[in-house]
């Protein structure tokens, strides 16, 4: 029997949350899980020997890593997280109730951290997603796999694929936020500066927005990180 939910993880030199994230996964629970590694590290290795974990070796390219990923799942629903991602409890159950005519959707944003920037960070996403209706990837997007394969999945840019196929993922059916917070590592913003990072995405969203090549957008991207 396929299962309920393929969960894809794009990883690049990041085995350790890999593990955490994939430690999460009970053994009754109906998911399997494609860990698609960019690298390759071989302290991934391990992953590929657990129960319900395949271990995938891909070209270096997140958008690419999630379309191997997505070709070789089998379950129902495809869900991409990021591998410092936390999934909330009970989170299989919430997937089940989202309506018949949404295509996909995707979790609440949280930080697993808890300083009072940490909340504001967290309300301004809020804000941002209800008003545009522009989440990110480490939201965890979810999507029905006959819809994401009929989108072609995600366009293999080298920044902001999560925000162009969450663009064509809303004009394929009702997009769906689930009320469950999906925590997020917050070891970038602490590192970068709590406002400074944020105001950096928000940057390159507006750039990406107006026109702006993502591969210029990735070169200030990498060159400011």
């Amino acid at each position: 029997m396929n299962p309920y939910v393929s969960i894809v993880v794009p990883v690049l030199s990041d085995a350790e949350a890999a593990e955490r994230l994939v430690g999460q996964i009970g053994p009754h629970d109906p998911v399997e899980v494609i860990v698609a590694d960019g690298g390759p590290d071989p302290a991934l290795d391990a992953l590929g020997t657990r129960p319900k974990v395949r271990l995938l070796r891909v070209a270096r390219g997140r958008a690419r890593q999630m379309n191997a990923g997505a070709t070789a799942a089998t379950g129902e629903w495809l869900l991409f997280l990021h591998a410092d991602s936390r999934l909330p409890p009970d989170w299989i159950r919430h997937l089940r109730q989202v309506p018949g005519d949404a295509a996909g959707g995707w979790f609440r944003f949280a930080l697993d951290d808890d300083a009072w920037q940490a909340r504001a960070i967290e309300r301004g996403v809020a804000w941002r997603v209800r008003l545009f209706r522009l989440p990110y990837g480490d939201q965890g997007l979810f999507v029905r796999r006959h819809a994401f394969h009929a989108l072609g999945g995600f366009a293999e840019l080298p920044l902001m694929e999560d925000v162009e196929f969450v663009r064509r993922l809303m004009r394929e059916g009702r997009p769906f936020e689930l009320p469950l917070p999906l925590v997020t590592s917050a070891r970038r913003w602490r590192r970068d500066g709590w406002f400074r990072r944020s105001a950096r995405n928000l940057a390159i969203l507006i750039c990406y927005l107006a026109g702006v090549p993502p591969a210029r957008l990735a070169r200030w991207y990498i060159r400011d990180s």
